[in-house]
């Protein structure tokens, strides 16, 4: 296994959460080549069609994350431990120009996928995910686990198919989402119109909504998702919204009666063994909740996501480990 020492966060009990370099998770800045898992930011809210403020979310979720410890609680796991793990910065944008920014973000999660290195990100508003599938493509579409009160599957919002709401559309349209290895958790608040919800079943997306989470349970679904994925790459985004309001407000879309926080970990937590080539935790928009508890949230399944890949990811390199022997 490689040298992990240089890639640890910071000692708490030398430096206090207070000092030293915002980072996610305190730990060093580094480049792609020289990570298994790069925690990388992507400042744009270019998509956002009311609320804005998810392009000061990367920036905020790395303050917050100063609070993450090393070791789950529950599991035990300590990603540093296992994997190199490193916060490799900030996709470039252009907050005034839409196609100029998502051009970029694809180039450099291309860069990221070609030194053989997972992202997890933290956005950024829902759009970001569309250029980061682009980035992480190599030919097949890929399975997605989606936790969200919103499909973002919609054609087009204000005369542009390129914003907040239209991200998995576009995905499925450019062949970087298999609709059939497509799920959605979490589903919920009032639509536009009744056919809001056609052009995702048509295609076969599976939809789960928020009754239907309540009254199957959490263990339940996540089961059906996990079969459904199956062994194949699988790209995990979570939405903030996803959370009630109630625990997280500082969101471009809040909807009440949502999953608490915990059910939120708990969803998260249930990915073990999942083959996840890269994640997200957008729509955060700290702008929106002066607490900074929104953020706290963020940085929080980031860590979240990140055992879960630690653990998975450490778990394959032994076993091929063990098949050269």
């Amino acid at each position: 296994m490689s040298d992990l020492s240089r890639f640890q966060p910071l000692d708490a009990g030398a430096i206090p959460r207070f000092a030293g370099a915002s980072t996610f998770m305190r730990l060093p800045a580094a480049t792609p080549a020289e990570v298994d898992i790069a925690l990388v930011g992507v400042p744009f809210d270019g998509g956002t069609s009311n609320r804005t403020g998810a392009r000061h979310g990367p920036r905020e979720i790395r303050n917050q994350s100063s609070l993450c410890r090393r070791v789950h609680h529950a599991s035990l796991t300590s990603p540093f431990d296992l994997l190199r793990v490193a916060d490799c910065g900030d996709a470039p944008v252009n907050p005034v120009d839409k196609d100029e920014s998502l051009a970029s973000i694809a180039r450099f999660f291309e860069d990221i996928r070609k030194h053989g290195a997972r992202p997890l990100t933290a956005g950024g508003d829902h759009l970001v995910t569309l250029p980061i599938l682009r980035g992480l493509h190599k030919g097949n579409p890929r399975a997605l686990i989606h936790f969200d009160a919103h499909t973002d599957t919609y054609d087009e919002i204000f005369g542009t198919k390129y914003n907040h709401g239209t991200p998995f559309r576009r995905a499925v349209e450019e062949g970087l989402l298999d609709p059939k290895r497509v799920i959605q958790i979490g589903l919920r608040g009032a639509i536009s119109h009744a056919t809001n919800y056609d052009w995702a079943r048509d295609v076969g997306i599976r939809l789960v909504f928020i009754e239907e989470l309540r009254e199957r349970g959490l263990a339940d679904v996540m089961a059906e998702a996990k079969a459904l994925v199956g062994a194949d790459e699988t790209y995990v985004s979570f939405d903030i919204d996803v959370i009630d309001p109630a625990f997280a407000p500082g969101t471009g879309t809040p909807e009440i009666g949502g999953i608490t926080s915990f059910e939120a970990q708990s969803l998260v937590r249930m990915l073990s063994s999942v083959n996840i080539i890269g994640a997200d935790v957008v729509e955060v928009s700290p702008p929106l909740d002066q607490s900074g508890l929104t953020a706290l949230t963020g940085a929080t399944m980031m860590f979240e996501l990140l055992c879960v890949m630690a653990e998975t990811m450490s778990a394959r390199k032994s076993d091929r480990q063990a098949l050269d022997v």
